[in-house]
């Protein structure tokens, strides 16, 4: 009898937390949600089932695709759990895909940063390939011709100036103009519990920055997708006809682990979790790491203080010509550190009083990365960490409010 009552303990008590959230949820107001997203408590509940991408919610998509012409747009990301590509997963159910549309670094994801990727055909699947990174940042007319849908599967890492969420912007303008419906499968962001960062002014948009959010904003590709259409940022203020496949199972305060790197220079889940407040050194004479093996887990440069920890940039997988290529780097090590849980400023202020080159230090890029002039003046003027964060909490704020309105999770 023992186990019999264990058992029914057992069951009670989830029930009861599951009611206890219902009831405590319901009396909580939109702003208070807009501050605390969800209780603690759902991760405790929902960590008894396993995480699944918009991808493998099959039953939610697999029938509208039935007896249509499929364009994707995908890379090596877009992947089920097995690793088998999304792509080879469809042709195998006798979805009829006709066009694959890649990103940067290419459909299965080995071009650097920055590199012009052209279009080809796919050697396994012999599908075409159109490049969406380069000159053909959009998908042409003649390029859509014959499709009935198109289907957007790609993971995004949570941060402003990581392109796939502007191929994101263009893919949708494209269809609207073109009366495509675009299914995006949704993948969990993980940066998703952070919203942090200057807003991007309009007048510094750019292919790594093209709409007024902060450098992380805390939001699933699919919720994104949700603000570009209600925002009305495509041109003209038109609107695509589109369908989010929502994950299982999921919320933003969940940790997740992507199976494969979402671009050649992220290797892993602390990359990935660096990225956003490392980036911006990409604005400056510092190298982030690019041909090493800790890539955006390091920074350094020959022009800062000697330091214990140095290392020697050279041409590698994903980085054929790094930033300071073949020379001694001094910096810091942050492979090790505990997750961070804001944009940090601390390592890009320090870099900047210890550089022996200020006059070189930032470039123009700075301004396109941060979407405001004025991050670099603060910096320069030797103003504190907190107070330039002060200056950004009215349009975070405002963002907030914004961005409550397009949430699923």
């Amino acid at each position: 009898m023992r186990p019999i009552i264990l058992t029914w303990v057992k069951n009670t008590l989830l029930f009861l937390l599951l009611v206890i959230f219902s009831c405590g949820s319901s009396v909580h107001t939109k702003e208070q949600n807009v501050e605390n997203s969800k209780p603690k408590l759902l991760n405790e509940v929902v960590l008894l089932t396993e995480i699944k991408t918009g991808a493998e919610n099959f039953d939610a998509y697999f029938p509208l695709l039935k007896d249509k012409k499929i364009g994707i747009v995908t890379n090596q990301t877009g992947i089920l759990p097995d690793k088998m590509h999304l792509v080879d997963f469809l042709m195998g159910k006798k979805i009829n895909i006709t066009k694959i549309f890649a990103p940067e670094h290419g459909f299965r994801g080995t071009a650097d940063a920055g590199e012009l990727v052209k279009d080809g055909k796919d050697a396994k699947t012999g599908l075409p390939i159109i490049s969406l990174y380069g000159d053909n940042k959009k998908p042409k007319p003649e390029q859509l011709a014959g499709i009935d849908i198109l289907v957007f599967d790609l993971q995004d890492v949570g941060a402003r100036f990581y392109t796939y969420i502007s191929s994101l912007h263009y893919v949708m303008e494209a269809c609207a103009e073109n009366n495509i419906e675009l299914i995006v499968l949704d993948r969990p962001n993980p940066n998703g519990n952070i919203v942090d960062g200057p807003i991007l002014e309009l007048t510094f948009k750019s292919f790594v920055g093209m709409h007024e959010i902060p450098i992380l904003h805390g939001m699933t590709i699919g919720e994104y997708a949700k603000m570009i259409n209600g925002e009305k940022w495509l041109n003209n203020q038109i609107r695509c006809k589109l369908k989010i496949i929502p994950c299982l199972n999921y919320n933003r305060e969940m940790p997740y682990s992507l199976l494969v790197k979402p671009s050649p220079n992220l290797p892993n889940d602390q990359a990935i979790n660096l990225y956003p407040s490392l980036c911006l050194f990409e604005g400056t004479n510092v190298s982030v790491g690019r041909g090493t093996e800790k890539q955006f887990q390091i920074y350094g440069s020959p022009f800062l203080q000697k330091s214990d920890f140095s290392f020697t940039p050279i041409p590698n997988f994903g980085a054929k010509d790094p930033t300071h290529n073949g020379k001694l780097c001094y910096g810091e090590d942050l492979s090790k550190i505990e997750k961070i849980k804001q944009l940090e400023l601390k390592w890009l202020i320090n870099a900047y009083k210890n550089t022996s080159d200020k006059t070189t230090f930032f470039n123009a890029f700075f301004t396109k990365l941060a979407g405001t002039k004025k991050l670099q003046q603060q910096i320069e003027a030797g103003i504190s960490e907190s107070e330039i964060r002060k200056s950004w909490k009215v349009g975070l704020n405002k963002f907030m409010k914004r961005r409550f309105n397009y949430l699923i999770y």
